[in-house]
């Protein structure tokens, strides 16, 4: 793929890296490539970040046909960068775009870019512990036209920023308070995709779990109100009785790429894995029996994030103490040691720049 350059004149001052923080900071560049009907992807470029014109008739503005990728560049001891595993980013956008009758972009194509503009902006990739180059690869209609279609052209566009630790709490464990109201996702809908819309159906949700002093909110599925699927930036975890259990991917949960990963690991490590429906009130009374050991956050973003106390109702259990589990910690230090280098990747899924 043959990607145009555009010099930025000033380069702009690097944040402290001790003070990151999530998302703040955009860097020096981004990645842009058109899509129109009956020519395909086009004129691939890497420009100086900036605003983007959009036509007040832009589909996506009315219509939502967006869908979006979170991944991360991480600098190795030795000063080299690598990905984790940008393939299955690349896959899941395919996905998600089938599913919203958005064009594909090739997993070559995808990792291609993704590793231009990460090249360009290798200077920008933090060194500090815990710390990364967070990539958002997106996509968008640009057609301006009124009515709900397919459109006829698209953008897709690749921003960076560095980033510390996703919650404030970091790796320290979290309140996650159960949504039985609200719905995320249903049979035949859009959550196994990863598209705005369903992240904007998730905020009154999470709004209402930090009204009440919750940093997340679980939710349950759309159908019975019953069984716990995943949290809104995250998959979970459970561990109860020694065993693993976690949602099933059937078309309304994420397919996490650190779910994945971390579920390749524990069967690797020898633990039971069970990716099954799991009910709310099965859930809180092996809490409260204690034999809900642990309990965990999975994604990009916070990698693994523990939770405390879980509340359901007029119930609530603190879980392990409201201290990080053994397996949450072990998992953490295993994945980021091979995220970061620290740890042989025997399973091929990091890709040097």
């Amino acid at each position: 793929m043959e990607i145009r350059f555009e010099k930025r004149e000033q380069l702009k001052e690097k944040p402290d890296q001790k003070h990151l923080g999530f998302g703040k900071f955009m860097t020096d560049y981004m990645f842009l490539m058109d899509w129109d009907a009956g020519q395909g992807w086009h004129d691939a470029r890497i420009v100086p970040y900036g605003p983007i014109q959009m036509d007040p008739a832009c589909v996506t503005l009315h219509y939502a046909q967006e869908t979006f990728e979170g991944m991360k560049a991480y600098r190795r001891a030795d000063g080299k960068i690598q990905l984790f595993r940008p393939e299955m980013n690349a896959k899941r956008m395919i996905n998600s775009n089938k599913r919203l009758c958005m064009p594909e972009i090739p997993v070559e194509m995808f990792v291609e870019a993704v590793k231009a503009i990460v090249k360009t902006e290798q200077d920008w990739v933090p060194s500090e512990p815990e710390t990364s180059l967070y990539i958002r690869p997106f996509m968008f209609a640009t057609e301006s036209a009124l009515g709900v279609h397919m459109a006829t052209s698209y953008k897709f566009m690749i921003i960076c920023t560095p980033v510390g630790a996703y919650y404030e709490e970091g790796i320290n464990p979290v309140r996650i308070l159960v949504e039985d109201e609200l719905v995320r996702a249903v049979q035949g809908g859009t959550g196994f995709t990863k598209c705005g819309g369903n992240y904007a159906a998730s905020i009154l949700g999470q709004v209402r779990a930090e009204e009440k002093g919750f940093t997340q909110v679980l939710w349950l599925d759309g159908v019975e109100r019953k069984y716990v699927e995943e949290v809104g930036t995250m998959n979970i975890m459970f561990k109860i009785d020694g065993e693993i259990y976690t949602a099933p991917i059937e078309g309304t949960v994420l397919p996490g790429v650190t779910r994945d990963s971390i579920l390749h690991i524990l069967r690797d490590w020898g633990y039971q894995v069970h990716e099954t429906k799991l009910a709310i009130e099965d859930l809180m009374q092996a809490a409260h029996e204690g034999r809900l050991e642990e309990a965990f956050g999975t994604g990009t973003a916070a990698v693994i994030s523990p939770v405390g106390e879980l509340a359901f109702k007029d119930d609530a259990a603190t879980i392990n103490q409201f201290k990080i589990g053994e397996v949450s910690q072990k998992l953490y230090n295993y994945l980021t040691g091979i995220q970061w280098g620290k740890e042989e990747d025997k399973y091929g899924w990091t890709v040097e720049i």
